[in-house]
């Protein structure tokens, strides 16, 4: 990773910590984008700001510790009024997302779904036309019959790849599961192909973020530029 995306990053992630106020609950990211926003929330905690964390992942919890911020479970507070978390793509015109790189996008997804906003922060590179066009969609399975489920995701278009750890076994998530990461022909329908992976029986969760995000933060060499959904639908 070049230093100049860690300054993209870096630059992302205090644009969006800003948001944040004395009191909220607030949803920690997973990825190295996450971390970024994490650290910087440990420099405002130790400045004196309050706030508690939901983790979305055991990784960022640790970070998050280690910085002084207090963390609880998400079943332990009644709402979350924002998230800050990266993602893998952002369809421009949407504000649609694929996530999951990291290895979390079932707690993810269930965190977002439970915050009041939603707050992507990514460098500009990660900004497409189309999602899913190319690279990657990761989707959490269960590990029994993983096979068969991956079989049912051919039928639908896709190209499965069980994703391995380091020393060659399959990567569990932090639930226990399975990912595989899948590659679509470029005319796909985000919208329709998620829709239909809601109905696959073994899949846990997909990498589609549709209709989730709030607001995206964009580092580019020229500054942070903020992409809010309220202006797509003005517009």
């Amino acid at each position: 990773m070049g230093e100049d995306e860690n300054k993209l990053k870096r630059a992302a992630a205090r644009s969006a910590v800003r948001l944040v106020a004395d009191g909220m609950v607030v949803g920690l990211g997973t990825g190295s984008t996450a971390a970024f926003a994490i650290s910087s929330l440990g420099e405002r905690v130790q400045a004196g700001l309050r706030i508690v964390g939901v983790a979305t992942s055991e990784r960022s919890a640790a970070q998050a510790r280690s910085v002084g911020i207090r963390t609880v479970d998400l079943g332990d507070t009644p709402r979350v009024d924002l998230t800050i978390d990266g993602a893998d793509q952002v369809e421009e015109e949407t504000l649609d997302l694929i996530k999951g790189e990291g290895g979390a996008l079932l707690r993810e997804k269930i965190v977002a779904c439970a915050s009041d906003r939603l707050i992507i922060i990514v460098h500009g590179a990660k900004l497409v036309q189309h999602l899913a066009a190319h690279g990657i969609l990761p989707i959490e399975i269960v590990p029994f019959g993983w096979q068969v489920t991956a079989r049912r995701l051919s039928k639908l278009g896709a190209q499965p790849t069980l994703r391995k750890a380091a020393d060659g076994s399959p990567f569990h998530t932090d639930s226990g599961n399975f990912i595989v990461d899948c590659a679509f022909h470029e005319s796909v329908s985000p919208p329709s192909m998620a829709e239909a992976l809601d109905h696959v029986v073994g899949l846990v969760e997909h990498g589609f973020f549709i209709d989730l995000a709030s607001e995206v933060h964009v580092a580019e060499l020229g500054g942070v530029r903020v992409l809010k959904r309220s202006a797509l639908a003005s517009g």
